[in-house]
């Protein structure tokens, strides 16, 4: 693979010398700008970067990026991108002044894409996921995570498992699988509901494991879906399976999510829109990401997640996009940004933090992406024209991002 040099780049953003693997508190308002920099790569890797009067004379590729602005490519670390069909009927139904959990009691919800899911068939899925997965990537997001969940039996889950193996291998995009069973209960377990827990550790589990289909083990903890005790009971089964947590905790409630996912090792808990001084000192004690979608409390019309609180508590924050069909039908990073400035008043820089290193670290990333680091893979974006690092949350609604790369190749 050829060299490549991008020259007189007016901001290079998201610069680590340090070989940070998260920022946590104070620390995420340090992103590091370069002004009037250079990045050279080699090999799909970053090996040096810096101001350009320091610059190498020549390289097989040279792209000119005067007046840009290039950043570390977003990571994703919450998504759901592997469905079988929309969901605007429910989106009519939340505008008439329906509840997210409203709608979940009429068969709605999760348990509508599960329906679609029992009949679609692994081609279909794969087609529709890597579209999705080339959406995502040319509005600059380079790592993402995908969770199964619409299945919520053994045959779907492994269908979905399966595509998202099979994503891994035909995408550019970095890629981790988490399994969600315990997404919702179906409707035939409503009434016997660690009946289900069971099918899951006992049947569920092993075959994923045997399979080899997911890195991580996720739980829906929250007021009318998993209770404490099952998601303590999946998630030391799923150790067994070396699938570590990220949980899906206090959306609806303060529902005790994060404190079983803290006390499970999670790598992350995610939503965390019901957060007090209680969960903010469980985490930390902790090595878990506090994992923030705001674009699903804007979707659903919810309170957001008290970012700012966290933050000045020294908590580290991601940010992710949950791309799904039902309450966060986007995988716009830009406008996630863009949104936890505006909804939960985190700096630019502390937002920026929150999409690259942080979002890397929530999936087990942080060694190869999320920052300008010397080694790590060469995925980045370069921006249009713009005056500052600053704009690309403060223009929430224009397309700034003009090419992609990973691992040095242009998408």
């Amino acid at each position: 693979m050829s060299d490549l040099l991008l020259k007189n780049i007016a901001f290079l953003g998201g610069v680590d010398t340090e070989g940070k693997s998260i920022r946590k508190g104070a620390e995420m308002k340090d992103f590091t700008v370069i002004e009037n920099a250079f990045l050279l790569v080699s090999k799909g890797k970053i090996i040096d970067f810096g101001k350009m009067e320091n610059a190498p004379e020549r390289a097989t590729r040279v792209v000119d990026a005067s007046g840009k602005t290039v950043l570390p490519g977003w990571c994703d670390s919450h998504t759901h991108i592997v469905f079988a069909g929309s969901r605007e009927k429910e989106f009519v139904d939340k505008i008439k002044g329906l509840s997210y959990e409203e709608i979940a009691k009429r068969g709605g919800g999760i348990l509508n894409s599960a329906k679609l899911m029992e009949t679609a068939s692994e081609e279909s899925l794969l087609e529709s996921a890597f579209l999705r997965l080339g959406e995502i990537k040319d509005m600059g997001t380079t790592s993402v995570e995908i969770k199964s969940g619409y299945g919520l039996s053994l045959e779907s889950e492994l269908k979905m498992l399966r595509v998202i193996k099979k994503l891994k291998s035909i995408s550019p995009v970095q890629i981790k699988s988490t399994f969600l069973g315990a997404h919702a209960f179906p409707m035939e377990f409503r009434e016997k509901k660690d009946a289900y827990v069971d099918l899951i550790i006992d049947k569920m589990l092993p075959q994923i494991a045997d399979e080899g289909l997911a890195d991580y083990c996720d739980v829906f903890c929250d007021r009318g879906f998993f209770s404490v005790e099952q998601t303590d009971r999946i998630l030391q089964a799923a150790a067994k399976y070396n699938m570590p947590p990220k949980i899906h905790a206090n959306e609806l409630d303060f529902s005790g999510g994060i404190q079983v996912g803290v006390k499970n090792n999670a790598l992350s808990v995610d939503h965390l829109e019901c957060v007090g001084e209680e969960e903010i000192a469980v985490l930390k004690n902790s090595k878990t990401m506090a994992t923030l979608l705001p674009s699903t409390a804007f979707y659903l019309g919810m309170e957001y997640a008290p970012a700012r609180k966290m933050i000045d508590s020294g908590l580290p924050v991601a940010i992710a996009s949950d791309y799904n069909p039902g309450s966060s039908p986007s995988g716009n990073m830009p406008f996630v940004v863009s949104l936890s400035c505006i909804k939960m008043k985190m700096l630019p820089e502390e937002a920026l933090n929150a999409a690259t290193i942080n979002g890397a670290y929530a999936m087990g990333f942080e060694k190869n992406a999320g920052s300008i680091t010397k080694g790590k893979r060469a995925d980045f974006f370069i921006t249009k024209k713009i005056p500052s690092v600053d704009f690309i949350p403060y223009a929430f609604g224009s397309s700034l991002i003009e090419s992609v790369f990973i691992e040095g190749q242009l998408q």
